[in-house]
């Protein structure tokens, strides 16, 4: 099965402030070295082309474009012609892209929900990229969370067939490197207002009853008003080619958890599947079905407060830091890789498929006469 894929999502190209790249690379690169045709679409803002670190891929597409109206007069005949047509979150018009392709596209549409907790809050009040009245249009719904959650959306919100799909690490590149561990603690992410909470208490509180360790915190879009202990170390940005490193230069890094993530549960961040690849043992916060991505003591650890981290750097032998962090490896290369995420998609195209033929063949049969007098 060779498939045409276009993928029109928030931004490939650039990783700088921007969670979905590294999401969308690693499912993108795992389907096209399966053999499948992929085509994403982005629009071209100022700010992500500033701060661009991927051009041209060698094994797939990126096209760009510069107003909603270049979707159907530049895109039209690619998108209706494609066996499987996935639109993501937060993308700009995004319900205006999704009325015209769902309208148009002759294959399988699909929502690729990266946002999940974020949208089912906030659905109600309003969102420019997705409306409750566009969920039953498209033939799939893909959801970051999972759980009950994609039960809820097709029984609450109308979805024909929801599943989950959860990010992924790119084992090509978030593998463990040879580095001196420079750091007790740190961390990787953007800045989000709800998430800053998880950070001072988990990183920047040990940070200051540690005087004498260092930390680091890398990720863009911190505000000035937050301050920074003087042995934690700020990065601005790093690449993803950079991210491996970063990892192994760390004793611990920490998952911080955004609140709408943490309220609806089963909402792995991509963060956690990639420094568990590069073999760095984890501390996280504590939310509903974490156990179900990685078992707690064995492959993870989790901290509800800064005197369990405090308790954690200080005191864990170096043998049983070494023990978590492969046994999370390997629970990573087992279930969490970007090949696992590109087969699940293709089994959800032949489901999402075959259900569609199942419908078709179940419509009552027009008579003549009706034709006739339409």
């Amino acid at each position: 099965m060779k498939l045409s894929i276009v993928v029109i999502g928030l931004s490939v190209t650039s990783s700088w402030g921007n969670g979905h790249a590294t999401t969308y690379r690693a499912l993108i690169e795992a389907l096209a070295r399966r053999g499948h045709r992929v085509t994403f679409l982005e629009r071209d803002v100022p700010w992500y082309r500033e701060h661009r670190d991927l051009t041209k891929p060698a094994t797939w597409t990126v096209e760009l474009y510069h107003a909603l109206r270049d979707i159907p007069l530049l895109f039209g005949r690619l998108i209706r012609d494609a066996d499987l047509v996935v639109i993501g979150s937060y993308v700009p018009d995004g319900i205006a892209i999704a009325e015209w392709t769902t309208t148009h596209a002759r294959g399988i549409t699909a929502f690729y929900d990266i946002d999940t907790p974020v949208t089912l809050s906030k659905l109600e009040q309003g969102l420019d990229y997705l409306s409750a009245a566009m969920i039953p249009r498209f033939d799939l719904y893909l959801s970051f969370a999972g759980g009950s959650v994609p039960g809820m959306i097709e029984e609450s919100y109308g979805s024909p067939l929801a599943r989950v799909l959860y990010c992924s690490a790119d084992e090509n590149i978030y593998t463990p490197q040879r580095a001196k561990p420079k750091w007790a603690l740190g961390y990787l992410g953007t800045y989000s207002a709800d998430r800053q909470p998880v950070l001072d208490e988990l990183l920047l509180a040990p940070a200051r009853s540690l005087p004498s360790g260092q930390f680091v915190v890398a990720g863009a879009q911190y505000p000035e008003h937050v301050t920074w202990p003087a042995n934690v170390t700020r990065i601005e940005h790093l690449t993803p080619k950079q991210h491996a490193t970063f990892y192994a230069e760390q004793r611990f890094t920490l998952n911080a958890t955004r609140a709408d993530m943490k309220a609806l549960g089963y909402s792995p961040s991509v963060r956690l599947f990639e420094a568990a690849a590069c073999g760095t043992p984890i501390i996280s916060d504590r939310w509903p079905g974490i156990e179900t991505i990685f078992e707690p003591s064995r492959e993870i650890l989790l901290a509800s407060g800064w005197r369990e981290v405090v308790e954690i750097l200080r005191d864990m032998p170096d043998e049983q830091r070494r023990t978590i962090a492969h046994n999370a490896r390997r629970r990573v290369l087992a279930e969490h890789t970007s090949d696992h995420r590109a087969r699940q998609l293709e089994a959800y195209y032949v489901e999402t498929s075959a259900r569609r033929r199942r419908k078709t063949t179940r419509l009552p049969a027009v008579r003549p006469m009706q034709v006739a007098e339409l």
